[in-house]
């Protein structure tokens, strides 16, 4: 069993990952209503909502593979007793416990968030692309925080046996 510090980390991050993802999803759906096409793109210098949208997309994007991979990964990791190694080392050990489809496409889509985020201001043709791959990459982040968040409940951890209802 994991130390009580380890366990408050781990509610934490349950808690974070679950609002992170309710946002991710909400801001996703009113963003793609339709494809994010290069003409969308352009019109974020003009169109003050739209650019809102899609800042708020890529922040909750970026944020929600942050929380999962920098943060509630290694600490679920660690709560298991599992040795913790660089990032490409802890992705590969999720992947064998099926926590993540592929450690591989975890790495492209950090490749992709930073496009995103670098690729706001200068081309609009690589932002639209990088925006809509974002979007297909969704349900990946949702599919892995679901399988750890699952993990983590399997074991009993969301409940504080010292008082008895769930942090989660």
């Amino acid at each position: 069993m994991p130390d009580q510090d380890l366990l408050n980390r781990l509610r934490f991050l349950a808690r974070v990952v679950g609002r992170e993802r309710t946002h991710l999803l909400a801001t996703d759906q009113r963003i793609f209503t339709m494809p994010f096409s290069m003409e969308r793109a352009q019109k974020l210098d003009t169109d003050v909502e739209l650019a809102e949208r899609v800042e708020a997309f890529v922040a909750r994007f970026s944020r929600l593979q942050d929380t999962l991979g920098d943060k509630l990964l290694p600490a679920l990791l660690r709560a298991l007793g599992e040795p913790l190694g660089a990032v490409i080392d802890n992705l590969d050990r999720a992947e064998r416990l099926g926590w993540l489809a592929s450690a591989d496409e975890w790495l492209f889509v950090r490749q992709l968030r930073n496009q995103m985020i670098h690729e706001y201001i200068e081309d609009p043709a690589i932002l639209a692309s990088a925006l809509q791959s974002g979007h297909e990459r969704v349900p990946m982040l949702v599919s892995a925080s679901a399988a750890l968040l699952r993990e983590i409940e399997k074991r009993g951890w969301l409940v504080d046996d010292t008082e008895g209802h769930p942090h989660a």
